[in-house]
């Protein structure tokens, strides 16, 4: 199989799922590719892979779009600047990925597959207690036409998995790694259009990286082993694939795979700390090592425009980058201290105390307070970046540590959960109490406790509307972070 011949123009995409606030990951491989297109007078182009609608947010759409913006990407193609290979969504685009599945129906490279989740259900636990890597059985590969017409004229559900041949393998070329080849007796049979007939990443990421020209698919690791089954599936077309780098994961300082659970991962959250976005996308570019370590005399601090001209794709380490949170706040203290007084004041004012911000505050502390010098009594956990309160302030009286900590696990789960309003998070909150039988009192005084480091505080619900909902879970993640380090009270 073929790939883009160098004197083609170069296409590059990013395709986030607007599933909740726009992730770090989305940033760092958006300025990767964001690199590449600009080192070689190609185009970037922005689409939103919005199909799994269980966990579609309405919201995060625009989210993406505005994040990006503020760390200072830019695109030449999306839903919200148009382009000439629209509709840059995918739920707009539902008809092609059909027609196209009925192309791969049609030469046999897929077929209709109409197993009951409690049929693939039982099947996967049979192949996990014989100690197999679960997969489909291929049950219905070998139906006939009369069986398949049976099934469709009893109304079955069905849904169209790709045929994986039975023998041989796949091989790619990553262009950081070499050649990568899987055997096909490790590749399952992929689902490709869902019973809803709404496709699943694997045939709408083909399908539209094809007929958008797509020549370089820049990706985290993770992808990896999907990749065989893309190749599988330009072959089943007829297609070209494109070239593919597959970028390594960024890490915690443990190694592990960046996560909420250890760091902050929302593009909200850093916007929202004050964190400035020449510093934040600095950061990224020093992930991987693509750029050369002389630039600026080895300081570590370059712009957007200098990774343009300077980084070198080839050089970028396959070893995982740490996304050291303390390096961020140094590089961060690094822009700040290169502001004038000005600049740093209007940061300050803009940012941190922001007429917005302080308006919404005001709203919550003009009835609660007798002289204007209490204000700031009573506020100053919106304004401080590091709130932990004693056990001695949050834990409740006959709650031992273990089952309190459990507890705001369950508030941080629900909490991710719930839409930021003032019913939603409420109701979530009471139906938690209701199923852990915690009160309202001890729920809500715990909540309060966290989050303001007091159980003296303006509205607890009102109050974290106006914190934000990143900045919220982030202070119960790092609360709960720093108990693992606490000794546990004496009773």
């Amino acid at each position: 199989m073929t790939t883009p011949a160098d004197t083609v123009p170069i296409r590059v995409r990013i395709a986030p799922s607007p599933t909740g606030d726009p992730h770090v990951g989305t940033a760092y491989i958006g300025l990767l590719n964001y690199i590449y297109a600009r080192q070689r007078g190609g185009k970037f182009i922005l689409r939103i892979e919005d199909t799994d609608r269980a966990r579609f947010v309405a919201t995060s759409e625009q989210m993406i779009f505005d994040t990006l913006r503020w760390v200072g990407l830019t695109w030449d193609e999306g839903p919200d600047v148009g382009g000439p290979h629209g509709p840059y969504r995918q739920s707009e685009r539902t008809e092609i990925y059909r027609r196209h599945a009925d192309i791969l129906l049609a030469n046999g490279s897929a077929y209709r597959c109409f197993c009951t989740p409690e049929e693939l259900d039982a099947a996967r636990k049979q192949q996990i207690a014989a100690k197999l890597p679960p997969r489909y059985t291929g049950a219905c590969r070998h139906l006939t036409t009369e069986q398949i017409a049976a099934n469709i004229a009893a109304g079955k559900p069905f849904v169209i998995r790709m045929t994986v041949p039975a023998s041989g393998s796949t091989t790619f070329r990553d262009e950081l790694r070499g050649n990568i080849t899987f055997e096909h007796s490790n590749v399952d049979d992929q689902v490709l259009l869902k019973s809803d007939g709404f496709p699943t990443y694997h045939l709408a990421n083909v399908v539209d990286d094809h007929l958008m020209e797509i020549t370089d698919v820049i990706r985290a690791e993770e992808w990896i082993s999907s990749t065989p089954k893309h190749v599988l599936l330009y072959k089943a077309f007829g297609w070209d694939a494109p070239r593919f780098w597959h970028m390594p994961l960024l890490r915690n300082i443990d190694k592990s795979k960046i996560s909420k659970r250890k760091n902050p991962v929302s593009l909200i959250y850093y916007r929202e700390s004050g964190y400035l976005p020449e510093a934040l996308i600095n950061f990224l570019g020093l992930m991987g090592g693509g750029m050369p370590a002389d630039i600026n005399n080895g300081t570590e601090k370059f712009s957007l425009a200098e990774m343009v001209e300077h980084f070198v794709f080839t050089n970028i380490r396959l070893g995982g980058p740490v996304f050291d949170l303390t390096k961020l706040k140094w590089l961060n203290g690094e822009y700040l201290r290169a502001m004038t007084p000005d600049a740093f004041f209007t940061a300050v004012r803009t940012r941190v105390f922001s007429d917005d911000y302080i308006r919404a505050i005001s709203a919550l502390m003009q009835t609660r307070i007798e002289t204007l010098g209490q204000f700031g009594d009573l506020t100053s956990f919106f304004f401080q970046d590091d709130v932990l309160p004693t056990q001695e302030v949050f834990l409740p009286k006959k709650r031992t540590l273990e089952e309190t900590l459990a507890f705001v696990q369950d508030q941080l789960a629900t909490l991710e959960a719930a839409d930021w309003t003032h019913e939603a998070m409420e109701s979530a909150l009471k139906k938690l109490g209701e199923e852990k039988s915690w009160s309202v009192k001890e729920n809500f005084m715990l909540l309060r406790a966290i989050i303001t480091g007091s159980t003296m505080s303006p509205p607890l619900v009102e109050s974290m509307i106006v914190f934000g909902k990143a900045r919220t879970l982030d202070r119960l993640r790092r609360f709960l972070e720093a108990q693992k380090k606490q000794p546990s009270p004496k009773k």
